[in-house]
């Protein structure tokens, strides 16, 4: 079971990863790209599996925490959807929308860390 839960938490950080560098990269000329998605779809996934794991083994969890980070994953997640579908209309991305998807994740990150 350790190592699910050390899989989990490794892809927990791609998908971080993915979002908040894809925002970085992209930082001057604001647009939400594929992996900024598919790091949306795996923050979101992997961490209710997380979640779910260690409620199973009688964890100590704060649902608080979990439940601000689960509405700002799926406000990220929403987002990104919207974004995708502006690209793929050949719309531009509006910069808000652009750089909600990074700073809700970097937010989401502070939150995983300070609280």
């Amino acid at each position: 079971m350790s190592f699910v839960y050390a899989l989990l938490v490794f892809l927990h950080f791609v998908g971080a990863a993915a979002l908040v560098g894809g925002w970085l990269v992209s930082f001057k000329s604001p647009t939400v790209h594929a992996w900024q998605l598919y790091g949306a779809w795996l923050q979101l996934l992997t961490g209710l599996g997380l979640v779910g794991l260690l409620e199973m083994n009688d964890g100590d969890l704060n649902h608080a925490k979990i439940g601000v980070k689960l509405v700002i994953v799926i406000a990220v997640l929403v987002a990104a959807i919207l974004a995708r579908r502006k690209i793929a209309q050949g719309h531009d991305v509006s910069t808000g929308l652009a750089h909600a998807v990074g700073g809700l994740s970097l937010i989401n990150i502070a939150i995983a860390v300070f609280w």
